[in-house]
């Protein structure tokens, strides 16, 4: 019989999908992310008050096992983390790995997930507000998403410059509220008749949405909203190009962080049955499709073989 120990271990493996686990690992995330979707289908379609009174004990019945199997899971998580790679090495007791855990992004998602659901079962509070909260059971998906995980290192890799992109948009933004309420504000007081009522119109013309239910009417005003819904053009390419070439790196990296363990892995010019295996658990870390993955792997041997072998006569040099 297996001891605790042992079994942790196993648990860790078959949630980070890693060695003999890899299969099984991919089957329980694919089952997860069916029941996350489910959830979310769910929700929406309750929001119909016919639909959610007709199937009302349907809809109980799947919160109820929902709630039990995402519970189940956030403390076999809690529970295994300390077998993680990235909590072995910190230095300390399991009480204090999992603590490490228990506040990383991921498990405050699990947390969210489940938490609505008990407040709703436990305490009188606002059901409709809970169960808005229940839909962000789709963050959950970042954990199995590639697009999802790469996003979100590209904003954690930006912060800094996001940061100073929003705080030039903040200052645009008080400057052309500023200016359009002196400009206006005569002229229409009840839309204009302050700075922060004048931040509606500089928001909606600085993001270019432009709602169009506050224009200014006089020609200073209608010249220093062209000029404004200029400006807003470039405000806005700022963080979206910032993320677009984050992305891009993100994938980039990836991409390059397997070639390099393809190379190290080829000593012969051809890989075998565990060395397979291995870089396969490593595609699926990566989130790199099989044909990315099997592209670099023909570089790489491409590669390897041609400085085996002399490209003139193809003989060993």
């Amino acid at each position: 019989m297996n001891n605790p120990q042992t079994l942790r271990k196993k648990m860790a493996c078959l949630f980070e999908g890693t060695g003999e686990y890899h299969r099984a690992g991919h089957i329980l995330d694919i089952m997860l992310i069916s029941l996350i979707m489910a959830n979310v289908i769910a929700i929406v379609i309750e929001s119909i008050p016919s639909v959610a009174l007709e199937y009302y004990d349907e809809f109980l019945v799947l919160e109820i096992v929902s709630v039990a199997i995402f519970a189940v899971e956030y403390l076999a998580r809690l529970w295994a983390c300390v077998d993680k790679i990235q909590y072995t090495a910190i230095e300390g007791s399991n009480a204090k790995r999992r603590l490490h855990y228990f506040l990383s992004p991921m498990a405050l998602i699990d947390l969210i997930a489940i938490l609505p659901s008990l407040m709703m079962f436990l305490f009188p509070l606002d059901l409709r507000f809970l169960r808005v909260l229940r839909l962000l059971r789709v963050f959950k998906l970042s954990r199995y998403s590639r697009a999802m995980q790469l996003l979100l290192k590209a904003f954690n890799d930006e912060g800094s410059s996001l940061m100073a992109a929003f705080f030039i948009m903040a200052v645009v933004l008080i400057l052309a509220s500023c200016g359009i309420y002196l400009i206006e504000h005569d002229i229409q007081p009840d839309k204009f008749g302050s700075i922060p009522a004048a931040m509606w119109w500089a928001m909606a013309t600085l993001t270019t949405v432009g709602y169009g239910d506050v224009v200014p009417i006089t020609p200073l005003g209608k010249f220093f909203g062209g000029v404004i819904t200029l400006l807003s053009m470039g405000m806005v390419a700022i963080p979206t190009g910032l993320l677009a070439s984050s992305f891009s790196e993100q994938i980039r990296k990836r991409r390059q962080f397997f070639e390099d363990a393809v190379h190290e892995q080829i000593q012969d010019g051809t890989l075998n049955q565990a060395q397979h295996e291995h870089l396969e658990d490593l595609r699926y870390k990566l989130g790199l499709s099989k044909l990315e993955a099997n592209k670099a792997i023909k570089t790489q041997l491409n590669q390897h073989s041609s400085h085996i072998y002399c490209r003139h006569c193809g003989k060993r040099p």
